[in-house]
């Protein structure tokens, strides 16, 4: 990668990790959006982005746990079968050809989640364990293939339905990242994948901005306006996955 390249995309990764950190999310479809603007290979894409995630989302897990803002009788109906399922998807290697296309719908689709303004607050239904099951080894079967974590579908999902107040769904998408991606990025590993020689840098920009935007988040940064600049960057990237 071509040094301005590079700096570019250390630039980038620090700019999704604050953002998204500052929302409650790991940043995965930050950083594939930052790699498919820079051109990065897809085979690097997913190691990347999922260890990156693993980094930022261990951040905002302690921190909403700290918070109290963390409910675990809801998260392991998701997480229990999300689990494996990320896994299996980290195993399977999609060909460029359709690897594309798919990370672009998926970041279109975060960009959509991000941009619509949240729900009003309400009381909270129980959790449906059966229900929760099969959406987590959907969300976690995905998040294997694409390199994410999952979160960006778990929180709307969890706010939607009432089944979490929107500080405890960030909570609980923060842990349901972390696990994900651990889950994924050990699938990819037993299929020969490994980490590209600049990730340290990456890492290292993404824990200093995930640190940034969690603080940023509880004190600074309107939600709002951050969710809306996001949205455009992952529209950007989307279409340019999708149509080159």
């Amino acid at each position: 990668m071509e040094p301005t390249a590079f700096l570019v995309l250390v630039g980038l990764v620090f700019v999704a990790a604050t953002l998204y950190a500052s929302v409650g999310h790991g940043g995965a479809s930050g950083y594939l959006a930052a790699m498919a603007l820079v051109g990065v290979a897809p085979e690097a894409m997913r190691p990347s982005a999922l260890a990156l995630n693993v980094l930022v989302a261990g951040i905002g897990t302690v921190a909403f746990v700290r918070a109290g803002r963390f409910s675990w009788g809801r998260l392991w109906p998701f997480a229990l079968l999300s689990v494996p399922a990320a896994f299996v998807g980290g195993t399977v290697e999609l060909p460029p050809g359709l690897y594309r296309p798919v990370v672009g719908a998926v970041l279109l689709y975060s960009a959509f989640r991000l941009a619509r303004p949240s729900p009003p607050a309400g009381d909270t239904r129980p959790l449906p364990v059966p229900v929760a099951l099969g959406c987590g080894a959907a969300i976690g079967l995905l998040s294997g293939l694409v390199g994410v974590g999952g979160g960006i579908f778990l929180s709307p999902l969890l706010v939607l339905a009432r089944w979490a107040d929107v500080r405890t769904a960030s909570g609980i998408a923060a842990a349901f990242i972390l696990v994900n991606s651990l889950a994924g990025l050990l699938g990819q590993a037993t299929q020969g994948a490994t980490l590209p020689t600049f990730l340290p840098v990456l890492a290292v920009a993404a824990v200093v901005g995930g640190a940034i935007g969690a603080w940023l988040g509880s004190r600074r940064l309107p939600a709002r306006v951050v969710r809306r600049t996001l949205a455009i960057v992952l529209v950007v990237a989307g279409l340019k996955m999708i149509l080159s």
